[in-house]
This record gives structure tokens, C-alpha cells and sequence, in this order.
């Protein structure tokens, strides 16, 4: 199976959480750029506006200006933040939808030596993720974890069938 056919399996497991715990959602503010994902959620029928590329590191607070948003989601974003905490304490609107690469103890966290922003400054546990939400305000209302299987022969490839690589969250603002 090749990298693009991979990717869209990824993509449809996304969707299907997405379609799981927010049936009713047309508006989406995505975090980060357009991308794929975001394209093929539009080709679906929903209404997804992207961030255009601010550094939600430096800047959290200039999240606020996209308030009209019914659920926010991020797909494996915030493990490109170095600190995620005052981005997701800040997010306006009440409804979350998030992805996040696992910490895998056999595999280094993601680096490309070709791209300066393309790094996980965070793989998580998902206990550690949980307390961040915790944290930042959020109720985890359902989460999932997936494999992410390569296809490629090894002992690395083989573990990804068995051991979790992404974790998804669907959380509630709660009440302060």
C-alpha cells in the first residue's frame, strides 16, 4: 500500500470520529493551514474555515478573531506547538476535535531534518494529553485510539499494528 493510499485510510478515521461525535456540525474553524483533510471535509458538505498560518505559539490570543465556529478541530497540530496550554485554554468555542501522534517507546518522535517547522515538539501519552485538556478547561467526552500500520517489512512496521500511534479526542468546554 503506498503513502497516498495510507493517508486517506488515516483521513477516512479522522472523518468517522468526526462523524461520531459531532453528527450535526456543518461549521468547523480547523487549526493550521489548509490542507488536505480540510479539502476533503468541504468536499463532504461541511463548512471549514483554516487558520491562515499564525504562530499560535507567540500568538494564542489571535484565535479569538475566528469566534464563529461551532466546533473547533485540530488534526495533529498542537505536537507542532511548544506549548499548546494558552492556545487551548483560549479556543473560541466549545467544542473540540483533536488528533495527536502517540509516544511510541520503540520509535523516536518525528523530526524532518528538511523542514524546520515540521517537528513534533510533543508525542504524547494519552494521560498526558488528558491533563492538558484537563488543564486547559476541557472535558473529554470520547476518545480513540488507532494503529498506524506501514506496510514496510521490520520490527518497527510490525509493532504499528499493534501499538496505538494517534490519539482522538472529542472535548467540552466545562464550566468554570
Amino acid at each position: 500500500m503506498n503513502a497516498k493510499k495510507l493517508e486517506l485510510k488515516r483521513f477516512q478515521k479522522t472523518i468517522d470520529f468526526l462523524k461520531k461525535v459531532e453528527p450535526n456540525c456543518k461549521h468547523i474553524l480547523d487549526l493550521g493551514v489548509k490542507n488536505r483533510l480540510s479539502e476533503k471535509l468541504i468536499s463532504l458538505g461541511y463548512n471549514v474555515q483554516n487558520t491562515i498560518g499564525e504562530d499560535l505559539d507567540h500568538e494564542p490570543e489571535s484565535i479569538a478573531k475566528y469566534n464563529n465556529a461551532e466546533v473547533i478541530t485540530a488534526f495533529e497540530i498542537l505536537e507542532h506547538l511548544v506549548s499548546p496550554f494558552l492556545l487551548l485554554k483560549n479556543l473560541p468555542a466549545n467544542r473540540l476535535v483533536v488528533t495527536v501522534p502517540l509516544r511510541l517507546w520503540f520509535s523516536k518522535p518525528y523530526r524532518n531534518l528538511n523542514d524546520k517547522f515540521d517537528w513534533h515538539y510533543h508525542e504524547f501519552e494519552s494521560w498526558q494529553f488528558d491533563m492538558l485538556l484537563k488543564k486547559a478547561g476541557w472535558e473529554i467526552t470520547y476518545s480513540e485510539k488507532w494503529t498506524a500500520p506501514t506496510y514496510q517489512i521490520g520490527i518497527r512496521p510490525i509493532l504499528r499494528y499493534f501499538y496505538p500511534r494517534f490519539y482522538a479526542v472529542h472535548a467540552i468546554r466545562t464550566k468554570d
